[in-house]
């Protein structure tokens, strides 16, 4: 089978993309091992237990939108997400600019336990054969649709045996092949598996959950007497932010001597179980988590989104809820700094932790319908403008005019408290 899908990028260097014009610079796929090598770099890592959907549009078939949702592990839940799925994906296509061409499948599932990848292949099937009658129900079809498991792949539409055969094929050893050479020029980057991203910002377990799951219950029983005394929001906030900076300072004094685990592992030596839990408990609160979320550029950045991570993975036991906010800033720096594959990853983690909050909703949105972040950083940048001034102002003079906050809730240390929007 021949399959011809062509990825453009403006700057006129290879990239898999979703827009460009046919002068420019391209890189033409043309069969199903070349599609399923291309799939990481379309997403940004290696995508496990995963449906992924990818638009063809325009007469050289360039790749548009892409959704990527988790396989539900019960088959009667496959039409349904079947027909969510294909809604969703080709009703966002419309809203930018028009209905697809057509529809490129990736069903990708690790082997169980005693399990060969043809039988994941076989038993993936009915949800590859859902989505292709739910795509074409919207008159939209699904040219290709490939099955990834055990290091080999498997096409669902193509019966030609010599191509295609029953036993499937090996995928590419990976940075090996052509795809991988033009993407490295392209400057297109795999971080590693979806299961590698999120265990950065997963909850701990063993021992140091459990000391941390104490912290936090010490830091929300403190929180509650100096509420009662009088002390203000801003004073709680002013406390948890320089808490915050402090804990940066130390992470920029304290690089990682490598990335992954390695890094994590690093940063969470670097923060006690009392700084961690403060400020977490800080963070529920919108105004606080909104001031924090202005470090999200030039030296800023990076020290940032290591305490975010760090502090999404102290969310431990009956606190996973409270993960939404630094998850949320995680994904926030992550999309900022141009890392969106990680930022889209952080972001559902956050809807996970707790599914209404608003902020993680309206960026996950925003950055699946690919609009510039720019915007909400220039916003950004003059709140920290507008506020800084007035924290220098002489001791009883009048604050200046600042944001509305009487429909700001604090979230309360109470397990039973209401969600943060």
């Amino acid at each position: 089978m021949t399959t011809n899908h062509a990825a453009h990028s403006p700057s006129g260097r290879p990239s898999i993309g979703p827009s460009g014009s046919p002068t420019e610079s391209r890189i033409t796929l043309r069969s199903p091992a070349e599609l399923a090598d291309a799939l990481p770099y379309m997403l940004g890592f290696h995508p496990t237990d995963s449906l992924v959907m990818v638009t063809v549009q325009g007469e050289g078939g360039r790749f548009g939108g892409r959704l990527r949702v988790g396989i539900p592990t019960e088959p009667a839940e496959w039409e349904e997400t079947a027909r969510q799925v294909a809604e969703c994906l080709i009703g966002g296509s419309e809203r930018r600019g028009g209905k697809p061409d057509g529809i490129v499948l990736f069903l990708c599932q690790d082997p169980r336990e005693g399990e060969s990848g043809q039988r994941v292949m076989t038993r993936l099937r009915p949800l590859a054969q859902r989505i292709r009658l739910a795509c074409g129900a919207l008159d939209v079809p699904v040219l290709e649709a490939l099955c990834l498991t055990g290091g080999r792949y498997w096409s669902y539409t193509c019966a030609d045996s010599d191509c295609c055969p029953a036993e499937g094929n090996s995928l590419a050893t990976p940075g090996t092949s052509v795809m991988a050479a033009a993407a490295t020029f392209a400057g297109l980057r795999v971080r590693g598996s979806l299961k590698d991203i999120e265990s950065r910002l997963t909850p701990l377990r063993g021992p140091w959950a459990a000391e941390q799951e104490e912290a936090l219950e010490r830091a929300a029983t403190a929180l509650v007497p100096k509420i009662l005394d009088g002390a203000t929001r801003e004073q709680i906030g002013a406390e948890t932010l320089s808490l915050a900076r402090t804990l940066m300072r130390r992470m920029t004094l304290a690089p990682p001597a490598e990335n992954g685990p390695g890094a994590d592992a690093w940063d969470d030596a670097l923060l006690g179980h009392d700084e961690a839990a403060a400020v977490i408990l800080g963070l529920q609160d919108r105004e606080i988590r909104d001031i924090a979320a202005e470090w999200m550029e030039a030296d800023e950045a990076a020290p940032a989104l290591r305490l975010w991570r760090a502090l999404a993975r102290r969310c431990v036991g009956a606190y996973g809820e409270h993960a939404a906010a630094p998850l949320t800033l995680a994904g926030w720096v992550s999309w900022s700094t141009g890392d969106e594959p990680t930022a889209r990853i952080a972001l559902t983690l956050a809807l996970r932790a707790d599914a209404d909050y608003r902020f993680a909703q309206l960026l996950h949105h925003a950055c699946n319908e690919g609009i510039d972040p720019e915007g909400l950083r220039q916003c950004l940048r003059e709140e920290r403008r507008r506020r800084e001034p007035s924290r220098r102002r002489p001791a009883g003079t009048t604050r200046p005019p600042g944001r509305k906050t009487a429909d700001r809730r604090r979230r309360t240390p109470r397990r039973s408290e209401g969600k943060d929007q």
